[in-house]
């Protein structure tokens, strides 16, 4: 009789308002990159000129070789994507067995459940693109205090 569906009249209406174009853009390259080298990895942090992201990316070059030589696992806020560009690699993580990645393969994760990389069998060293995401503020904070 009203003339409108009956889950339109039930549907509950939306007082948030749509999120405003901020414009935040940054190339990433790597000759600009922040370095950090620790025993298993080496950061190239990307597009550190923007400020308060919500994602980090990140090119690792990965070094160790068994979940033995790289130590505890790291936990950090977040959610995470891995993505290998050359090598292979193992990933290790709390709850799951250790997983073989290749040449094309990524994986996501939750960054909070402890997890490592190490370079798979038959390789020196692999090349990944990782990014990093948490809704909370700080992120490059907590990853940067992983490095000591």
């Amino acid at each position: 009789r009203l003339g409108i569906r009956m889950s339109d009249l039930f549907a509950e209406t939306s007082d948030t308002a749509e999120a405003a174009v901020t414009a935040r853009r940054s190339l990433g390259r790597v000759d600009r990159a922040i370095q950090v080298t620790t025993p298993n990895y080496d950061y190239h942090y990307l597009c550190t000129d923007l400020r308060q992201k919500r994602m980090i990316p990140i090119i690792t070059r990965i070094r160790a070789h068994s979940a033995r030589e790289f130590g505890e696992l790291v936990h950090h806020q977040g959610e995470e994507f891995i993505y290998v560009l050359e090598g292979r690699i193992e990933v290790h993580s709390e709850f799951y067995d250790p997983v073989t990645l290749e040449v094309g393969q990524g994986i996501y994760i939750d960054s909070s459940m402890g997890h490592a990389y190490d370079v798979a069998g038959g390789f020196e060293e692999a090349l990944v693109l990782g990014v990093c995401w948490s809704a909370n503020d700080g992120l490059m904070d907590s990853l940067m205090s992983l490095h000591g």
